[in-house]
């Protein structure tokens, strides 16, 4: 009986890896011939969004919402602000390098605070201030401490450029405008969208 028994799992087993292809093969080609075209225009954008960053930079000189200068030819360039649900302001861009020589991230970025320096470098020393409210918002951390931007970054090298982001409190629904600051870095005055 037991011989039976596993004659037939075997019987039965050897059909799922078939079943199995079949499914796939179906799912494949179940979209209409599209997913075989999807995947050379999903590797070409992925390609073009890698190869083009100096063209992305182009497009987004439309929508630079401030322009803060550093040390060593560092170069802050803010291009998205966005109130979320949540509570918070999220304000991204790019870090750049416009100098000639390799420059590291200053560490003054991090801000002076023992709980956020302990996390490594970041862009924790950075805060936003509403002149009409007459407050000053400080980055935000999660529970361990750790501060809501980009960490631990690398060295620039001359032109390079490094996706960023912070995560602020929200001011009150009725302000739309703040200064971003950042140690060492010039102010630049940000329009909250959202």
């Amino acid at each position: 009986m037991s011989i039976r028994f596993t004659t037939r799992a075997r019987g039965r087993l050897s059909a799922w890896p078939v079943a199995i292809v079949l499914a796939f093969g179906l799912v494949a080609c179940s979209g209409g011939g599209g997913n075989d075209d999807d995947k050379p225009e999903a590797s070409t954008a992925a390609s073009k969004s890698s190869d083009s960053r100096p063209d992305a930079q182009e497009g987004d000189s439309a929508e630079t919402l401030a322009e803060l200068k550093g040390p060593s030819g560092l170069f802050l360039k803010i291009t998205k602000s966005e109130r979320d649900a949540g509570g918070f302001v999220t304000i991204s861009g790019d870090l750049k390098n416009d100098g000639e020589k390799t420059v590291n991230v200053p560490a003054q970025l991090s801000g002076n605070e023992t709980e956020i320096i302990r996390n490594g470098s970041s862009l924790g020393g950075a805060t936003l201030v509403d002149p009409k409210g007459k407050k000053r918002y400080y980055v935000l951390r999660d529970t361990d401490g750790r501060p809501l931007t980009t960490t631990n970054f690398p060295a620039l090298k001359a032109g390079e450029s490094l996706p960023v982001f912070m995560q602020f409190p929200a001011p009150p629904a009725d302000t739309s405008e703040v200064t971003l600051q950042l140690p060492m870095f010039t102010t630049g005055t940000i329009e909250i969208s959202g």
